[in-house]
């Protein structure tokens, strides 16, 4: 490996976020909040769980962070072989997508100008992950933004017990202002987390992604439907999106969504 590499933009976002998570568990230990209470006191269960919960988000993130989020396989092939390999993706009731760079676009996929590859199921790119999510992440992004969440919320009550006002200004400034600057900052961060949380299971309940619900007005297979081709009720979507289940291409879905549309049609 390159000295340089050490040096990208992943690297560095991803050291970042583990110094600043560690950064904060330390200031949480070291100043007089409760968590160093009940370490004193010998209940040791706790703050052991609080550990093990910070390092559980941890590693969630590195995951999201460093696996694959989908991406569309790019493999150069004969003109004459590409027209049969699209004929079989895409059914001739959908708009053929073509990618400048990648060719043939599977139905809900889109090229990412950061990661210069196409995403299947494309959400959007995280710049704090310096990743995509995509198809294969994004039920750990979700994952991880909930449990970011509850350390978050933990992490701001233990500091919150800490900051006692009963001392002079200019002393509790000194013996506690990085504790509240540590306040302040997991306030913001849990206030952004929880409003991540809260439209990321929205998109999930609704079977879409940020990406559609930003731009649907952009998006050809979506222009063509009043609504969201790919929504088959909370249950379903939910079963689709953690389990996988029912299998099959977003393609397959999109063609039984018209043909039950038209199916309702000719009923009435």
């Amino acid at each position: 490996m390159a000295p340089w590499a050490l040096l990208s933009p992943g690297v560095l976002v991803r050291t970042g976020h583990t110094v600043l998570t560690w950064g904060i568990t330390l200031v949480l230990f070291l100043h007089d909040t409760a968590l160093r209470q009940w370490e004193e006191q010998g209940e040791l269960l706790l703050p052991l769980t609080f550990l093990l919960l910070v390092l559980g988000s941890l590693l969630l993130y590195l995951a999201v962070s460093l696996m694959d989020p989908g991406y569309v396989n790019v493999q150069p092939q004969p003109q004459e072989e590409a027209k049969e390999e699209q004929t079989a993706m895409v059914p001739q009731a959908i708009p053929l997508r073509r990618c400048r760079y990648c060719m043939v676009l599977p139905l809900r996929a889109r090229h990412c100008r950061d990661c210069r590859r196409c995403v299947r199921r494309y959400d959007h790119h995280c710049p704090w992950m310096e990743n995509c999510v995509g198809e294969r992440n994004h039920p750990l992004f979700v994952a991880y933004l909930a449990l970011q969440l509850v350390v978050l919320l933990w992490g701001l009550y233990l500091a919150w017990s800490g900051l006692r006002f009963f001392q002079p200004w200019g002393l509790w400034l000194r013996s506690r202002g990085l504790l509240f600057a540590t306040f302040l900052l997991l306030s913001l961060l849990s206030m952004v987390a929880g409003l991540l949380l809260v439209s990321h299971l929205y998109l999930v309940a609704t079977n879409t992604t940020t990406w559609e619900f930003v731009s649907s007005h952009r998006i050809a297979y979506l222009r063509q439907r009043p609504g969201n081709p790919f929504d088959h009720g909370l249950t379903r979507n939910l079963a689709h999106f953690f389990c996988g289940w029912p299998s099959g291409s977003w393609e397959a879905l999109w063609v039984e969504e018209e043909e039950e549309g038209e199916g309702s049609t000719q009923a009435v």
